[in-house]
């Protein structure tokens, strides 16, 4: 019998459900006998989930009385963790970054649409509970800035009318493309590649820089022949010098 002298956990509204629990299990099952105490944050991002987004006491205790620990020491955790909420969420929850490239590219302005745009202040839910936004420090897209993140997805290349759009989409339940929302492809420079222009692979068939096209296509093939410029030179050359080896005849045994 283990003897403790912290209250019992009070964890009576919340329990996984089955889907979870095998995942609990799965996840628990990684950790040393006696150390299972090392798997609160997983536990807790899978509570936060079922549970609509947020971390109830009910959820804490729940996940202390699991691991055998005190139940403050699971209120710590979900405290000190800015991924895990302790207040209610909305359906769509949106962390707009200020960190300095953010702020720089119009942060301020992503903060205002949705104050005007959602009718609530920030940390607050909109009433049909659809919607919540707080302000957030960097969520490391800063090339791509600004941005925010919904739920667990990245929105870059912002401007204050496409997250207007974004939410009215949203609220309507259309699909939204994540990522870049100018094109780019990554952090790629906008409209292409500024440097090494001459290359195979940054060459079209007009001889200037292809058309990158939305997020999510394909560059052009790096391997397709160049076609203008000191690439083509270069190409052209080499293929002049393995066609010369290529005639060049070999030594025979006895030719000396």
């Amino acid at each position: 019998m283990k003897v403790t002298s912290y209250p019992e956990p009070k964890s009576g509204e919340f329990a996984f459900d089955k889907e979870n629990q095998k995942r609990v299990e799965k996840i628990l099952a990684r950790y040393p006998e006696g150390r299972q105490a090392s798997a609160i944050l997983p536990l807790m991002d899978i509570a936060q989930r079922q549970n609509g987004g947020w971390l109830s006491d009910a959820c804490i205790e729940y996940i202390a009385e699991m691991l055998e620990i005190a139940p403050i020491r699971a209120y710590e955790v979900a405290s000190f963790y800015t991924m895990l909420n302790r207040q209610p969420v909305g359906d769509y929850y949106i962390q707009v970054c200020r960190t300095t490239p953010c702020w720089l590219r119009g942060s301020d302005e992503l903060t205002a649409v949705c104050k005007r745009k959602l009718g609530v202040e920030l940390g607050e839910v909109t009433e049909d509970g659809k919607f919540s936004f707080i302000e957030v420090e960097c969520l490391g897209a800063c090339v791509n800035a600004p941005m925010v993140q919904i739920n667990d997805d990245y929105y870059e290349d912002l401007t204050a009318e496409r997250l207007e759009e974004i939410i009215d989409a949203l609220a309507a339940g259309k699909e939204v493309p994540i990522g870049s929302q100018m094109g780019r492809q990554g952090s790629a420079p906008e409209g292409g590649p500024e440097t090494l222009r001459d290359m195979p692979w940054a060459q079209s068939k007009e001889g200037d820089l292809p058309d990158y096209g939305p997020a999510g296509t394909k560059p052009a093939d790096h391997r397709q022949e160049p076609t203008a410029g000191p690439a083509k030179e270069a190409a052209a050359k080499k293929g002049s010098a393995k066609q010369g080896a290529a005639k060049k005849p070999s030594a025979k045994k006895g030719d000396s």
